[in-house]
């Protein structure tokens, strides 16, 4: 709904499309449980000229993972999985993992930076213990988390007919990068699969489809998919610059990612956020309980997060980075405000403390547009 006293947010989008910083945008605010701004800018396809729409589709990348935390905290609701559950409980080629580490430090298990395409010597030892679902959800699991072990190992890719049951077993091969739960690194392309995998064995049914009955369809997410279906396909934002086919994005494929496959809009990803600042309920329907959004929602790592991630202020909790000190993290939300993003810029987060949600959704990643939107927000409170 237009709002004259948001207006500053449409300017400051301008700005960036003026500047050639982003093609365009489509950007979204709900503030106690009502959509104050909702507005589409610039170009959602430039090389043919074609205005950006309010129902245009984002590839999402890795702001798909909360999706992944609000499955796993059903899945944990209903008792099918625990955080303390080692991977190897459901898939048991995760039993016995092992650790790389430099071949030179004989009693430590965490290696310092290095070159990936120089990989120093090194060697493996036993996993001092189990990964976990915790872990996976924290990326404090050391399972391809760019360091020692993912280097040795590369990236495994994936066939365009392979699903997560036919991947997640290969991954299990990957030696982890430190002990499990000692350090935050972010898995950015594997950890969370795994546990969208335990969530198809536990539930008897794709991740796909568990998402679809539990989350998409009960909020209204009628525009969220793995998969966009031919119909739909012209509405998806055309990146400006990037070679679909050269990053082999054409080519069909069936492999369910939770680490960064979705594609939606931001009128779906609004509901979302709104559902988890209203404390897991949106319009009537409820997905998880208030406890479960606190435990999502909440700092599970410490100061991992802060030293190991570098975001000063700031903690993790599953699939979510969580503000705990706004000055320190230089930041405009509240304490306790969490959410996360994407490669290709996409932002999304909710500040319950000010009954706010938040959802950018851009296609060129910037430095500063996501904490310009923030701040635009608040000097209009």
């Amino acid at each position: 709904m237009p709002n004259p006293r948001l207006q500053p947010i449409d300017e400051l989008i301008q700005q960036y499309v003026d500047s050639g910083k982003i093609q365009g945008a489509v950007t979204a605010v709900a503030r106690q449980g009502e959509v104050v701004h909702f507005a589409a800018h610039g170009l959602m396809d430039v090389v043919n000229n074609r205005p950006m729409q309010l129902d245009s589709m984002f590839r999402m990348a890795s702001s798909s993972k909360p999706v992944l935390g609000v499955a796993a905290m059903i899945a944990i609701e209903e008792g099918l999985i625990a955080p303390t559950d080692p991977i190897a409980k459901y898939l048991p080629e995760f039993a016995d993992m092992q650790v790389a580490v430099l071949a030179e430090y004989k009693d430590k298990d965490v290696s310092p930076e290095w070159v990936w395409k120089d990989v120093p010597e090194h060697r493996l030892v036993p996993a001092a213990r189990p990964i976990t679902i915790h872990d996976l959800l924290t990326h404090t699991s050391g399972l391809a988390s760019g360091g020692l072990g993912n280097a040795v190992a590369g990236h495994p890719e994936h066939g365009p007919e392979e699903t997560l049951a036919d991947v997640v077993p290969r991954y299990a091969k990957i030696a982890l990068d430190f002990q499990p739960g000692t350090r935050w690194a972010y898995s950015a392309y594997i950890g969370v699969d795994v546990v969208a995998r335990v969530l198809e064995v536990v539930a008897g049914e794709s991740y796909e489809e568990f998402l679809r009955k539990r989350i998409l369809e009960p909020l209204g997410m009628s525009d969220t998919y793995f998969f966009v279906p031919p119909e739909k396909q012209s509405r998806l934002v055309v990146i400006d610059g990037l070679d679909m086919k050269e990053k082999g994005w054409d080519i069909p494929s069936r492999y369910a990612s939770a680490s960064g496959g979705l594609a939606s809009t931001a009128a779906d990803f609004l509901r979302f956020e709104q559902m988890l600042c209203h404390r897991g309920e949106f319009s009537g329907t409820r997905i998880i309980s208030p406890t479960s959004v606190a435990t999502m929602t909440s700092n599970q790592v410490g100061t991992m997060f802060s030293e190991n991630g570098k975001m000063k202020g700031a903690g993790f909790g599953y699939t979510v980075a969580v503000t705990l000190d706004p000055k320190a993290a230089d930041s405009h939300r509240s304490i306790g405000a969490f959410g996360w993003g994407g490669a290709h810029g996409t932002m999304t987060w909710s500040d319950p403390a000010q009954e706010l949600s938040g959802v950018l959704m851009v296609q060129q990643p910037t430095k500063d547009l996501a904490n310009d939107f923030e701040k635009a927000i608040q000097e209009q409170r």
